[in-house]
């Protein structure tokens, strides 16, 4: 699910060494990513390899503070609402350029939800999060300066979802116009096209190389002296899809923050003082890892598997055959927790500690398979109608530490006779699997998690651009139906305890019917060098949610 504070999860960079070339590195913050980015485009993003590059890009009208959870003024200097609670009136600052220089307007508000997010021709996550009942809301242009949204409801997240990102109606809106908003600001867009309001835009995109954002000169925050933020002149993230390299690129000084294993943890500690870094272990991270199996009717597989996989005494069966702790210990190298819901204790107020639990217990698995009539035969395992229970999960090549779970789950589930098979596939081709061929059985993927549920309604919702399988006539689809219902009125209390209590009740759910299988959590460790001033660290945050305000020290450039 799509996220408004941006996680940095691998950061690195190479340049070449010649002398030549060291002048570039100038103020310049040295990161990576993992993967190539799929577009620029933060409205149809469904990837943390986009929205890692359009977060330094794009701003909303508010924010989240990544310290105190609280949400900040941001395109908007304030807002009131009425006494109904449906009707807000916010006034935007006037002071904001678009980087290419332009006037920031209400309309380009009112075109980004009225135009983008609500068009049904565009496939945006956004739409799933601003659909209250099935109802749009109502977005205004009352002057220049001020826009109101008229509610169909009360809607409690509605300040924090306002992070969303806004697009400049005069760059984009002949492109809506044409119908082509969608293969828009892809990959190959020229750099000037790609136009925001943030402290960064596009300098170069060297595919399978590198990204370079340079400060946009026109950005309308400034220090108490008057000076033009950010302070970091320009970025510059090399492509390397393995965690190994990007290591290594760290401990040579060639990368100033990256995010870390717990297996890295021990051989990057002995360095700190002599490599002049520091490493922050910052707790359990606010996403999720899980194995989900292809339940969706249309999908591109034998039929007798999609039974399998609907069964939710088969899917019982695997939960109960993970061996969370093993993940814990040879994957995160004790640096972990097992996760068994879509929420865990770093998520705060909402996290429901008293879902069900499927802690490691071969013999419940087995029980559960004779339940729906699974037999063994010369311990292989057979359906009741004779196939043989073999399959195969994909997951990204790019993430060793879902290829490492992958490993173990494989030899999990090879104790009950099962043969499954471990595909390892590039991270866009598997999006695409997921999201338009549903060519696939079981896949090992993560969601990016936060602290306001209704976030992820676009992942639950039955109706939600990233909800990736069907119960629809099916036994568990009154579980699929009761999840839909819980994310609509869960946003009409604004007492807290009141939603709690509706999230509480949607995670147990999802523990019960185990759509999605959980598996382990790891921590959030970062590994940052000596050269920075005003890093403020979050497990919400981050290390770079106040990019702005960061500084490199004058004796920290390389």
């Amino acid at each position: 699910m799509k996220k408004k504070i941006f996680y940095i999860f691998v950061f690195t960079l190479f340049i070449s060494g010649c002398k030549k070339e060291q002048h570039k590195l100038k103020n310049t913050l040295l990161l990576s990513t993992s993967s190539d980015p799929k577009s620029f485009n933060p409205i149809i993003a469904k990837e943390t390899s986009t929205t890692l590059i359009t977060g330094f890009i794009f701003e909303g009208l508010t924010r989240i503070n990544g310290v105190t959870l609280k949400v900040e003024p941001s395109l908007a200097t304030r807002w009131k609402v009425d006494k109904s609670g449906k009707i807000w009136k916010f006034y935007l600052r006037k002071d904001v350029l678009w980087n290419d220089g332009k006037k920031f307007t209400a309309d380009d508000v009112v075109f980004t939800f009225n135009d983008l997010i609500y068009n049904d021709k565009i496939p945006t996550s956004s739409r799933d999060i601003f659909t209250i009942e099935g109802k749009k809301i109502k977005v205004i242009k009352i002057d220049d300066y001020t826009v109101e949204f008229i509610l169909p409801e009360k809607f409690a997240p509605f300040l924090q979802l306002l992070g969303q990102e806004i697009l400049p109606k005069h760059k984009l809106e002949k492109v809506v116009l044409d119908g082509k908003f969608t293969s828009s600001w892809g990959v190959n867009e020229k750099e000037e096209n790609i136009v925001g309001t943030g402290p960064y835009k596009i300098k170069e995109y060297r595919p399978g190389e590198w990204i370079i954002l340079k400060k946009n000169q026109y950005y309308w925050k400034k220090d108490k002296n008057g000076f033009t933020l950010p302070y970091i002149e320009s970025i510059v993230f090399q492509i390397i899809p393995d965690p190994n390299m990007a290591i290594l690129k760290f401990r040579t000084g060639e990368i100033d923050i990256i995010s870390i294993r717990g297996q890295d943890y021990y051989v990057l500690k002995p360095l700190e003082k002599s490599k002049n870094f520091t490493i922050y272990d910052i707790g359990p991270s606010l996403g999720s890892e899980f194995l989900a199996l292809n339940q969706n009717i249309d999908a591109k597989i034998p039929d007798y598997k999609k039974e399998w996989f609907s069964d939710i005494n088969f899917r019982k069966c695997i939960a109960y055959s993970i061996d969370r702790n093993s993940i814990i210990k040879n994957v995160y190298a004790g640096f972990g927790t097992p996760q068994y819901g879509p929420m865990n204790s770093s998520c705060g107020f909402f996290y429901n500690d008293k879902i069900k639990k499927y802690e490691y217990n071969l013999q419940k698995a087995k029980e559960f398979l004779i339940k729906s009539g699974f037999f063994w035969k010369e311990n292989i395992l057979y359906d009741k109608k004779g196939n043989r229970v073999e399959f195969t999960i994909i997951t990204n090549s790019n993430n060793f530490e879902r290829v490492q779970i992958g490993n173990i789950i494989q030899n999990d589930l090879e104790k009950l006779g099962m043969k499954v098979n471990l595909l390892p596939i590039e991270f866009n081709t598997l999006v695409n699997k997921l999201t338009i061929s549903k060519d696939w059985e079981g896949v090992i993927i993560g969601l990016t998690g936060g602290i306001e549920p209704h976030g992820g309604k676009n992942v639950w919702n039955s109706k939600g651009q990233l909800h990736f399988w069907n119960f629809e006539n099916r036994r568990n689809y009154q579980a699929e139906k009761e999840i839909d219902q819980l994310f609509e009125i869960g946003t009409k209390y604004l007492e807290p305890e009141m939603r709690k209590k509706i999230y509480d009740r949607w995670q147990y759910i999802v523990t019960d019917n185990l759509p999605l299988i959980y598996t382990a959590n790891s921590n959030v460790i970062y590994a940052v060098r000596n050269k920075f001033e005003n890093l403020k660290i979050t497990v919400y945050g981050g290390v770079l949610h106040n990019i702005e305000e960061i500084k490199i020290k004058e004796n920290g450039n390389i």
